[in-house]
């Protein structure tokens, strides 16, 4: 099957009046590594039960003390900070007070209430912004794969990481940062036609990674191989 050119699409955080970040492709699985680049105040992003917030609008529209636990943490995953079952911040027994609050170690942080009566304590939002969909960009990759792509007209080789759970198109969609024609070929594996709409285990292309390390190799000694083929028109994202 003819690889397809990928449909982009971004989103581009709102009302940031300074040093506003890229725009960035919206994918429907992200590696942990792609996370954590976005580590600062105006680009950041964090992980909760699986799923990956954007809440870099959310920090601009209170840009206040209670945004500092969130900016420590932008980029990397925060679920230890809830509880499994009901998905609220952890509550421990305030043993100053002996009355039940809300457990952060790291500080109190937005949409938490505070643990005693608090006339500044404005509660502005219908759902706190852990249980707001409107952050989630997607999800964490329950896996990252490593796949070669051998481009039989150039002669190059690329190894690029992936999610396992990527259709093929969207593994060309990453890969056009290493080649931009990459809609251009044709994508085989073995001499047959992938089949772009469906992963690589769907397409015969199972992840061995846990039977090299069960036989003591380094699972980097065997990366499944791609070929792709010149499909002679020059289609550029």
């Amino acid at each position: 099957m003819t690889a397809k050119l990928p449909v982009p699409l971004y989103s581009k955080p709102t009302g940031i009046p300074n040093g506003m970040p890229k725009p960035y492709k919206i994918r429907r699985y992200y590696m942990p590594t792609e996370v954590a680049l976005h580590n600062v105040y105006n680009d950041c992003w964090l992980t909760i039960f699986g799923d990956v917030y954007d809440i870099t609008p959310l920090l601009q529209q209170y840009n206040n003390k209670l945004c500092e636990p969130l900016i420590k943490a932008a980029g990397t995953d925060i679920t230890h900070w809830f509880d499994n079952s009901t998905k609220d911040p952890k509550v421990w027994i305030d043993s100053q007070h002996n009355i039940s609050t809300y457990y952060t170690p790291q500080g109190r942080f937005l949409h938490v209430p505070p643990t005693l009566p608090d006339s500044t304590w404005i509660k502005d939002f219908e759902v706190p912004w852990w249980k707001d969909k409107k952050h989630i960009i997607g999800k964490v990759t329950c896996k990252i794969r490593k796949v070669r792509i051998y481009n039989m007209l150039s002669k190059h080789e690329n190894t690029i990481e992936v999610c396992t759970e990527d259709t093929l198109n969207e593994i060309l969609d990453r890969f056009m940062d290493l080649n931009q024609h990459a809609a251009s070929y044709t994508w085989k594996r073995l001499g047959k036609p992938l089949d772009m709409d469906k992963t690589l285990s769907e397409n015969n292309i199972p992840d061995e990674t846990q039977e090299m390390i069960n036989l003591g190799l380094d699972e980097d000694d065997y990366i499944p191989a791609i070929h792709i083929y010149f499909n002679d028109d020059l289609t550029v994202a």
